[in-house]
């Protein structure tokens, strides 16, 4: 394997025979942990993407001891289905996945415009990647993102596609204020050289939150952010994600990360701490209003209960707490 950066952190697995590095217009960046026959169901919905751009796709394997992603992969690359690489990202976790992809595609595609993020559970529309690279240059937007449309494996459970959880954040097309997901992503590439490496805090490595603190920080620095309604992935959820407890896990680890996101966004400033605490505080005590509120809209307790648990998990970062769902990914 061919090792970068020079601490080995990153290795290359295998790639597509001679790949013109330099013609590649966008490039798509696709983490994976121990979901092989989702991530061959991932990278078929983009090979069949309807476009004209070149793009290549990077495999970021982030379980490095049994590669099982890895092994399933590399062969589509090798015998050249696949135009692009698959590399092992050897430190654990969320963000150092991400970052190890990002920081390839800059090293290895020297003319790219446009990168490009997908996770493993996601299939992508036909004119996914079209769309979205179309809507960044009539937006002129820096960064975009998309609708996660979720599957779920028992249909009765289609109700849930509402719940604050799993419903987008915004319905049009167009620019707006703030993103939050980094699911179905476009980064322009002057996005990256300016934010540098690491992109990604990795103290939000296991917790989730570590691309709506880059987004945050990316609004920060003035860049333009965009949404497009009609790039989707489809995600797939498990009968798992519907239970109360996953739903009040997510929803805690939601107000955690609004708190730690909030807190680096105002750093620097007067009284920073004070000011983001006396927030949480106010948006626990008006929670039961807005659940309430909520509840009589849509008849049902769980989305009325949301805005009291991110309200709690705002006041409970205070005191350190923090909700890793991604430590253990059998509980996820």
């Amino acid at each position: 394997m061919i090792p970068l950066p020079s601490d080995g952190s990153v290795s290359i697995a295998g790639r597509s025979p001679g790949l013109a590095a330099e013609t590649i217009e966008a490039v798509v960046t696709l983490p994976t942990f121990m979901r092989p026959q989702l991530l061959l169901e991932t990278l078929a919905s983009l090979k069949a993407q309807q476009t004209s751009r070149r793009f290549a796709v990077i495999v970021i394997e982030n379980e490095a001891k049994a590669r099982e992603g890895a092994k399933a992969a590399v062969p589509l690359f090798e015998r050249d289905d696949m135009k692009g690489m698959v590399i092992i990202a050897h430190e654990r976790g969320n963000c150092s996945a991400y970052n190890a992809g990002w920081q390839t595609a800059i090293l290895h595609f020297p003319d790219f415009r446009h990168l490009l993020v997908i996770d493993d559970d996601e299939i992508a529309d036909a004119d996914w990647l079209e769309r979205m690279c179309k809507t960044a240059e009539t937006l002129g937007a820096d960064i975009v993102s998309g609708p996660q449309v979720p599957v779920f494996t028992d249909p009765a459970h289609a109700k849930w596609a509402e719940h604050p959880v799993f419903a987008p954040p915004y319905r049009q097309t167009g620019r707006v204020a703030a993103l939050y997901s980094s699911g179905n992503l476009l980064v322009g590439r002057n996005v990256l050289t300016i934010m540098g490496p690491p992109f990604l805090d990795l103290r939000f490595n296991f917790m989730g939150g570590g691309d709506s603190d880059f987004l945050s920080r990316s609004a920060q620095k003035g860049f333009v952010l965009g949404w497009c309604a009609e790039a989707k992935v489809r995600e797939g959820v498990p009968a798992r994600r519907v239970e109360a407890d996953w739903i009040r896990a997510r929803s805690l680890r939601n107000g955690v990360i609004s708190t730690l996101v909030e807190k680096k966004k105002r750093a620097g400033t007067p009284f920073a701490g004070a000011k983001v605490f006396a927030k949480s505080l106010a948006l626990l005590i008006a929670s039961p209003v807005r659940g309430a509120i909520k509840l009589a809209r849509t008849g049902s307790l769980s989305t009325a209960l949301y805005p009291v648990y991110v309200s709690l998990g705002r006041v409970l970062a205070e005191f350190g707490y923090a909700n890793e769902q991604y430590r253990q990914p059998e509980k996820n």
